[in-house]
């Protein structure tokens, strides 16, 4: 495995300890799993908010993937942009030229109002922190009712997180995955 800032635990290991957690061991597959199980409660935790925002939220799928990928985009987190970029063809709705447009989405031709006021609402809160009344009122009118919003600054922070984390841990990509799909291209 090569010198790693947090050592990887073995896959069966990490399997055994994401089944005690009752987590799928699918999970455990993961390179980031793969260390945060190393500290139980943790992986617990991230798995539990991970997978409620991934599949149990009233938020639209599609454009949660849009947030998740323009922050990979954003915080220059290839473990983000890499692992969700199968996840968001495959799973949620989204097109390589959604995907690829998230790059420069200000200046995308083929994203709608819902699209873009998630996005913005995305670079407002990378950029202060935070997301202003204005832009609270435009995701109410764009995304849903208040639960909807509660969730994508949810997974704005969430995702926000895991970017750090990936990045500060240097996890590595999984085996034989290449980084910045579909082009290699990473950002400047």
């Amino acid at each position: 495995m090569g010198q790693e800032r947090v050592s990887r635990l073995e896959l069966a290991e990490a399997a055994k300890i994401a089944e005690d957690l009752g987590l799928p061991v699918a999970l455990a597959e993961l390179n980031i799993f793969r260390i945060l199980l190393r500290n139980p409660p943790v992986a617990k935790a991230a798995a539990d908010l991970l997978l409620s925002l991934l599949f149990r939220s009233s938020l639209d799928h599609r454009l949660r993937e849009l947030v998740i990928m323009r922050l990979g985009w954003a915080t220059a987190s290839a473990y983000e942009w890499t692992q969700h970029w199968r996840i968001a063809l495959d799973q949620f709705g989204c097109s390589e030229q959604d995907l690829l447009a998230l790059r420069d989405w200000e200046n995308a031709d083929h994203f709608g109002e819902a699209e873009k006021t998630v996005l913005a609402a995305t670079d407002e809160t990378l950029a202060t922190g935070t997301l202003s009344a204005a832009s609270w009122e435009r995701c109410r009118s764009h995304v849903g009712d208040e639960v909807a919003c509660m969730e994508l600054v949810a997974s704005i922070a969430t995702w926000r997180w895991i970017s750090q984390l990936t990045r500060s841990l240097e996890i590595p990509l999984e085996d034989g995955v290449d980084a910045w799909p579909p082009d290699g291209r990473a950002p400047e």
